[in-house]
């Protein structure tokens, strides 16, 4: 499988990574949310996920299906978050995981191994997208990581460390 996640709480350095891999002339699919919510806020829309997370994460979903079925399987591909990453979200939220979801889950598998960013305070950045205090981003990367280990990924957590470094560990892995 050609697909792979890069993940983890908000602020973990995922988008810095993706862009060292694009550098390196591997195909990198941006975070669908952050688009997201940039377009959803300049349209002044209610369908953001401090107002409507529901709302939010089915248009989410959509985003991430497209980009998933616009990877191909040839050369591997990787993705700033998976359809995961929205399940962990909604339950963070105590909001219902619906069968829309659960149904994505299983149709579009990423690769088996997950690579897991984990909380790093000294790089976290508040913005408007990314409106979570730290220890917000650090209880959903606990819950990003619970949903993809019982959805039966393998999940790598890389160090703490420079971005090439974390590009090093990810390509020895695939």
């Amino acid at each position: 499988m050609s697909r792979h996640i890069i993940t983890g709480g908000p602020g973990v350095g995922k988008t810095s990574l993706l862009k060292a891999l694009g550098r390196l002339n591997y195909a990198c699919s941006g975070e669908a949310s952050r688009q997201l919510i940039m377009e959803e806020s300049a349209k002044g829309s209610g369908c953001l996920p401090w107002i409507d997370l529901l709302c939010f994460a089915e248009k989410a979903l959509d985003r991430m299906i497209a980009s998933y079925v616009a990877a191909g399987e040839d050369a591997p591909t990787f993705f700033d978050r998976g359809i995961p990453d929205i399940i962990a979200y909604l339950t963070v939220a105590g909001l219902p995981v619906t069968e829309s979801f659960e149904a994505a889950l299983k149709k579009y598998p990423y690769a088996g191994t997950v690579f897991l960013l984990t909380p790093w305070k000294e790089i976290y950045v508040q913005d408007e997208a990314r409106w979570q205090t730290f220890e917000e981003a650090e209880r959903i990367g606990h819950h990003i990581k619970n949903v993809y280990r019982s959805s039966g990924y393998e999940i790598i957590e890389l160090p703490k460390c420079p971005v090439e470094q974390r590009v090093d560990l990810i390509l020895k892995r695939i």
